[in-house]
């Protein structure tokens, strides 16, 4: 990896201030309902906590627009890491501010401070130099370990890049070498399996991904605007047809690139994506004009799982049905069950894929699971992320 990362510095005695992301999902009293992200963030505060430095969290959670929301609070989070990392954590009640210079003078060597939600603050995203300054005072060396927010230009992900040295955590080190990876040097056969409600949002990584890939298999919402692009009925499902052209573009470019498309051969269909509808499998081209795509069907699965079988690297990205809808959720399962048990490098996209596949167990038997859903769609479209780009590059050596 050409940029640099937390261990090429000397962190000992240092103010280490590290942008993680601790934005995981809480209930209305403040229980943490999953604590994937707090776990991702560990190797890089244990490798600093070992390594004799002050570390200095931050992190968002919500969306409380530049205002103090009480239910945002990073107080569970703090706790939460705090039996993780079995030490304790001192979690502020601001992010800035004389009490939070005071509470950093006073850490000694090895010890943890949480700041408070930095989105209690509008400079945080509107990238305010001030507000990015205060924060940089605090520190002699930034930390990004945030993948999952690093597609953000926001004052805790660039801003702080203007005032200190910049390098990567090891998660953020993780994600860009399994991302890079996907793109530079795949072991072949190599899938890419699209799912999701919104081609719009995966457009970018077919554009991009259609000349390393061998196979792209299209499932989830996504596959009835595919559908419909080749003239197939799809009853009352969603299409996207303002994107109906760039999809001829891309199934021709796919030709000429010599990778396969396959969509699916058969469908869950259902009145409504509720649980409990009255669903039904029917093949591709008999979908009922009052019904919408809901999963894909048991010879699309039998296809799919065929194909994937012979793989060497496999790129997920969006689930293959409504995946929350037990009735809805075959397609998906046996997608990631494939997965599992494949001897190739299987990388998981973040967002709901990466929550489908944690659910079921299984986020263990991938290669990797991204952290970051958006960052993780704009990496592999090809597009610089803000957050990475301002990263320190290391020194090449001729």
């Amino acid at each position: 990896m050409q940029k640099k990362t937390v261990r090429d510095e000397d962190v000992s005695g240092k103010r280490v201030l590290v942008r993680v992301d601790f934005n995981v999902p809480m209930d209305q009293s403040g229980t943490i309902e999953d604590d994937t992200r707090i776990r991702a963030c560990l190797p890089t505060i244990t490798y600093l906590i070992d390594h004799q430095a002050r570390v200095i969290l931050c992190s968002h959670l919500g969306r409380p627009h530049g205002r103090v929301d009480e239910h945002l609070r990073l107080g569970p989070v703090g706790r939460r890491l705090s039996e993780l990392v079995q030490r304790p954590v001192e979690v502020l009640r601001e992010a800035v501010g004389p009490g939070v210079v005071r509470a950093v003078s006073e850490m000694q060597d090895g010890d943890l401070v949480l700041l408070e939600n930095l989105r209690f603050y509008p400079g945080e995203e509107e990238n305010d130099p001030v507000f990015a300054r205060a924060l940089a005072s605090l520190a002699d060396l930034f930390v990004n370990d945030a993948f999952g927010a690093s597609h953000r230009a926001h004052a805790s992900v660039v801003g702080l890049a203007a005032h200190l040295p910049c390098v990567a955590g090891l998660l953020m080190e993780k994600e860009i070498e399994q991302m890079s990876g996907l793109l530079e040097d795949p072991a072949r056969p190599f899938a890419a399996v699209m799912g999701g409600a919104k081609v719009g949002e995966k457009i970018g990584i077919l554009k991009n991904i259609l000349p390393k890939v061998d196979l792209v298999l299209v499932g989830g919402g996504m596959a009835a605007t595919f559908l419909k692009g080749r003239g197939v009925d799809v009853g009352i499902s969603p299409v996207e047809s303002d994107r109906m052209a760039l999809i001829g573009t891309i199934m021709q470019e796919a030709e000429t690139l010599g990778a396969r498309v396959l969509l699916p051969e058969d469908l869950v269909v259902a009145g409504s994506l509720e649980a409990g509808a009255n669903a039904r499998v029917v093949s591709a081209g008999q979908i009922p004009a009052d019904c919408m795509i809901a999963d894909i069907g048991p010879l699309t699965i039998a296809a799919f799982t065929k194909e994937l079988e012979t793989c060497r690297t496999v790129a997920w990205n969006g689930p293959m049905g409504v995946f929350e809808i037990p009735q809805f959720s075959n397609g998906t399962t046996s997608i990631a069950q494939v997965l599992a048990g494949l001897n190739a490098t299987t990388v998981i996209g973040g967002g709901s894929t990466a929550e489908a596949v944690t659910q079921l167990g299984l986020a263990g038997r991938m290669t990797h699971v991204s952290t970051g859903g958006g960052a993780s769609l704009q990496f592999l479209s090809g597009k610089v992320l803000p957050g990475i780009a301002v990263l320190a590059d290391r020194e090449t050596h001729h």
